[in-house]
């Protein structure tokens, strides 16, 4: 029993730095893996962010665009109106020079 009781201590002390080592590399070799998916995940998180924050950024510019567009059709319309009351009071003002001419021609 002596004898058992050496071998299964002579085997605790070999076995238990083995496992240990074993045990460490394991550990080691697992947490670096982590690190590496959580460093992955967290850049495309990243990049996930970024390309949402421009769309955001796109779709603001697509609605300044728009009002700009907007603004610009407004004044075309307000210039038209300019440019169809120019031509009515450009038509009377001919209209009224040709009576006047007509009626001085005809009183001379």
């Amino acid at each position: 029993m002596n004898n058992t009781q050496n071998i299964i201590a002579q085997l605790k002390d070999e076995l238990i730095p083995l496992m240990k080592s074993v045990v460490q590399d394991e550990v080691k070799i697992n947490i670096e893996e982590f690190l590496r998916q959580s460093e992955l995940r967290a850049k495309e998180l990243t990049l996930i962010e970024r390309i949402i924050r421009v769309e955001e950024e796109l779709k603001s510019l697509k609605e300044i665009e728009k009002a700009r567009f907007e603004a610009i059709e407004t004044r075309f319309e307000a210039i038209d109106k300019r440019f169809i009351m120019l031509q009515w009071f450009i038509g009377i003002g001919f209209t009224i020079i040709s009576i006047l001419i007509a009626i001085f021609g005809l009183i001379q």
